[in-house]
């Protein structure tokens, strides 16, 4: 249905009634065969691969909150695939491929834009580990480069190259096929696709409770009542250790405050990403104008969603001194996101010691970049009962054998 300008303001003054809903808003039925506890963006794609690859229709998101309010809804968006190890880069890399094309297979537009990530080195030890990672990227089939200042300078004019800066920029590794997209819409666009397979979105539905009987998971209590499953995925990013523990499982995970926040509207500017592991920002330009900016984690073990002054006031330090034009800019809005902190900063996509019980966790600050390849993955070692073979090397387990997938020296600025 199109709309013309005086009908979208006419939608506005009625509150929208009689729009059709982009999702049904589903009933809590007494038994499924799978059932996701998070409805953000993993949680929803791996509902949506489950029912339009593996046919297993009779699923539901159990979202406690409203779909995308949680972590999805409060990152900055980048997308890239540039990881160290062999493991992590793959997968990345496969979730990459998937955002190319996602918006012709959901039917609905994600905003997803191919501008580029840069990682900028500011010493010769962040170079040497550049090249390194810009080479195994490259035997990997994953594009990538090595870029020298007086290129990036060209690239990037506004950027403060100068020798003289406290963080001088020596150089930096680019990803062409990395970029962002539109946080709010890849919830929506999975929401709704999954919900016309058949799929039950039950919001304002906050599980309290995991039946383990005999080492195996029958159900869940929930706000909205008990309800049966013959397997339960957790996807719930800052709180898994919160929902694992229901089941009397103890994760090797840490939650802290994730730092952003994004500026007043300016004419186009920027059109990449800029990334910085010394000084732990980065930066984009949304298409519609606000300077998206990211910081660090918080130095504690949190659940606020407003993450600390101190935190804040180091990133625009950095910011400005790449940036300077940014000095003269208002900030609109800041807030926290809840990540999940693994020691080797790769997440755990598998199976869990409760059978039937498998989880999705620990991506950090990596997320949002991995949705559509998590949520594929997640969905084939729930229907198989194995893992895909791009998230088996991904185990709990692994933290009992020692055969970690130590990425902490390539990972998000935000892990170090």
């Amino acid at each position: 249905m199109r709309y013309s300008f005086f009908n979208l303001l006419k939608q506005s003054f009625n509150g929208h009634k009689s729009w059709e809903p982009a999702w049904k808003e589903a009933k809590l039925k007494p038994h499924y065969d799978v059932i996701i506890i998070g409805g953000g963006g993993h949680g929803l794609a791996t509902a949506y691969y489950l029912a339009k690859e593996l046919k297993i229709r009779n699923v539901a998101v159990l979202e406690k909150g409203y779909i995308g309010g949680g972590n999805t809804g409060r990152n900055t968006t980048i997308i890239r695939s540039n990881y160290l190890r062999d493991e992590s880069a793959k997968l990345y890399n496969h979730a990459v491929d998937l955002w190319q094309d996602l918006t012709r297979e959901l039917n609905f537009n994600v905003m997803y834009s191919s501008r580029g990530v840069y990682n900028l080195g500011h010493s010769l030890q962040d170079m040497r580990n550049i090249e390194r990672r810009v080479g195994a990227n490259i035997l990997n089939g994953i594009d990538s480069e090595v870029v020298l200042p007086d290129e990036l300078k060209r690239r990037i004019p506004i950027m403060n190259t100068s020798s003289k800066t406290r963080y001088p920029i020596l150089g930096a590794s680019y990803q062409k096929k990395g970029g962002v997209a539109r946080h709010d819409a890849v919830a929506w666009g999975f929401a709704r696709a999954a919900s016309k397979l058949g799929v039950d979105i039950v919001q304002n539905c906050e599980v309290t409770g995991m039946q383990v009987q005999q080492g195996q998971i029958k159900g869940l209590q929930t706000s909205k009542g008990e309800v049966q499953a013959d397997k339960v995925g957790i996807v719930v990013a800052g709180h898994s250790s919160v929902l694992a523990a229901m089941a009397g499982i103890r994760l090797p995970v840490i939650s802290r405050p994730l730092q952003a926040f994004v500026s007043e509207p300016l004419k186009p500017i920027l059109n990449t990403v800029v990334m910085s592991s010394q000084v732990h920002g980065y930066i984009s330009q949304s298409n519609k104008g606000d300077l998206v900016i990211g910081g660090g984690v918080d130095g504690y073990t949190g659940y606020s969603q407003r993450g600390s002054p101190h935190t804040l006031e180091h990133t625009v330090q950095a910011m400005i001194e790449l940036f300077p034009f940014i000095s003269r800019v208002r900030m609109n809005r800041q807030w926290a996101g809840i990540v999940d902190i693994l020691p080797d900063a790769c997440p755990i996509v598998g199976k869990t010691p409760v059978k039937n019980l498998y989880i999705n966790c620990g991506w950090g600050t990596g997320g949002f970049k991995a949705t559509p390849g998590a949520g594929h993955v997640f969905a084939h070692t729930i229907a198989n009962d194995e893992p895909h073979k791009l998230n088996s090397a991904l185990t709990l387990d692994r933290f009992i054998s020692g055969a970690l997938v130590d990425e902490q020296g390539a990972s998000g600025v935000a892990q170090h």
